[in-house]
């Protein structure tokens, strides 16, 4: 008789459907529903954005802390981050400047801060941290993180030496950066990024033209908005003595990553392996008959520095099978499979509209995910 499965389950979330955590235990539901003796390590992730502070709370137990502060548009929010043992707080940026925290018929990517960011950070520094991973995705904004720097005691004003409005929108009047008030703390601080995005700050591959149009900017935004970055960023080189616009990761969260990198000196890294080391996934992976991965749209995209590219490279590393669980399926999905995904199904059974799919995630992760298992098994008793 064969041992019992091994079976890892770490998908990330389907975005206004099911949080990563819920989707891992769908995931379980099902299998055990055909492998109750499998032993089954439930392993949350996310890519820096959304859930990012729910996976790494789930891997290594930190208790989640939440303060009352301001979202992209300056209204009342409270967001959570988490501080971990080591003295390292790990901050979601989109709890504090999401989109989805605000409605489609009042974004205003003009003017959407990172303000409320910046405070997330002074409260992680007021605790004691010594090492802050800023998680960026999801984001409301695109001010190139100066809303985050305002908070941390950066002046940008403008020629009549005020200081400029909150959003991208009054960058175009910056005329000075003075840094005689940024929080000492600061430079006594190792800072982490963790994105999916690689992009550069300005241009046709940078924050304004891939990312706001999706924040509610029209084309003639766009070009006012990647306008607005550049002339920031030449301003920043001059204050700082360094360009860093065109550094991987810049354009990250509407140009946070930007400030980031130009003024914390902060260092890069794919969101996903940031949350893959807290969990520990790669020796669990190791142990695996089977890895169970999902996100709530599969393409072509997918394995471009999303959170199913990492889990991917580590099963293709220590050759274990890993099928993806999707909300719906690209006509171009198919090219996953060169990338180490051994096979995708969608949720769907039959035809289902979106809003029936999202409304029923979780009943169809689990009859999917038991139908995977039971096709599993009858392979391996058939060796």
């Amino acid at each position: 008789m064969s041992e019992p499965l091994y079976i890892v389950i770490a998908p990330d979330s389907f975005k206004e459907s099911l949080s990563s955590s819920g989707v891992a235990q769908a995931i379980a539901d099902g299998i055990k529903k055909v492998a109750p003796d499998a032993t089954l390590v439930l392993m949350p992730m996310a890519d820096g954005g959304e859930g990012t502070v729910e996976a790494i709370a789930s891997s290594t137990g930190a208790s989640r802390q939440t303060l009352e502060t301001v979202n992209a548009l300056g209204e009342p929010t409270s967001a959570a981050w988490i501080m971990l043992q080591d003295n390292t707080a790990v901050i979601e940026m989109a709890s504090a400047a999401g989109l989805e925290q605000i409605a489609e018929d009042q974004r205003d990517v003009r003017r959407a801060s990172t303000y409320g960011v910046g405070q997330l950070v002074c409260a992680a520094l007021d605790q004691g941290a010594r090492r802050i991973v800023l998680g960026l995705g999801g984001s409301a904004t695109n001010d190139g993180g100066a809303g985050l720097l305002n908070a941390l005691g950066i002046r940008l004003l403008d020629k009549a030496g005020q200081p400029l409005a909150q959003g991208p929108a009054a960058l175009y009047d910056l005329a000075s950066i003075d840094l005689s008030d940024l929080d000492p703390r600061v430079a006594d601080t190792e800072w982490l990024i963790a994105s999916d995005v690689n992009n550069p700050l300005c241009g046709e591959h940078g924050a304004s033209a891939i990312f706001g149009p999706q924040k509610g900017a029209s084309p003639d935004d766009v070009r006012f908005l990647d306008a607005a970055l550049s002339h920031f960023a030449d301003m920043t080189a001059k204050a700082t003595g360094h360009d860093v616009r065109e550094q991987p990761g810049a354009g990250a969260a509407g140009g946070l990553g930007f400030a980031a990198l130009a003024y914390l000196e902060a260092t890069f890294k794919p969101g996903v392996e940031v949350v893959a080391e807290y969990a520990g996934l790669d020796e669990h992976v190791q142990q695996a008959d089977l890895v169970i991965t999902g996100e709530g749209r599969l393409d072509a995209q997918t394995l471009r520095g999303k959170t199913i590219a990492g889990i991917a490279a580590l099963t293709q590393k220590h050759q274990v099978p890993l099928i993806a669980l999707a909300g719906s399926l690209h006509e171009d999905y198919t090219q996953v499979y060169e990338g180490g995904i051994t096979a995708a199904f969608s949720l769907p059974c039959g035809p289902m509209s979106l809003k029936d799919t999202m409304q029923q995630t979780r009943q169809l992760l689990i009859q999917r995910s038991r139908d995977i298992v039971a096709v599993f098994l009858a392979g391996r008793r058939g060796r």
